[in-house]
């Protein structure tokens, strides 16, 4: 259900965005939000890995905002995107967790997979 919610809110997010963004929807970025590290000392033979992060993502081309994305409880969005350049980042740019944008191409006819990264701040 909450999948569903997220990808609700990238079809509203990119109706407002024209189809500089959209394009035709044969096209755009599949991704996977993660946080960590997730415990305050990481032990071997006692993973901590990563955990999925549900938050908000601007998708800018150049210097403007052409999408805003909310990923799931899974950490999961995907978003249709005319073909071109990227940066995809976090929408909330002060505070833990801390994303750094990522760069991303999107291919004609396809859509690219990325994970975005997220600084927990546990140390």
């Amino acid at each position: 259900m909450r999948s569903l919610a997220g990808a609700l809110v990238a079809i509203v997010a990119l109706a407002g965005c024209g189809s500089a963004a959209a394009g035709d929807g044969s096209s755009g970025v599949n991704g996977l939000v993660v946080v960590g590290p997730t415990c305050p000392v990481e032990q071997v033979g006692s993973p901590c890995p990563d955990r999925p992060l549900s938050t908000d993502l601007e998708i800018l081309r150049g210097s403007r905002v052409v999408a805003t994305v909310h990923s799931g409880e899974d950490g999961r969005f995907r978003v249709a995107l005319a073909p071109g350049p990227y940066t995809i980042g976090p929408k909330q740019t002060s505070g833990f967790p801390i994303g750094r944008p990522v760069q991303v191409t999107v291919k004609p006819h396809a859509f690219t997979s990325v994970t975005i990264t997220f600084d927990s701040g546990i140390r």
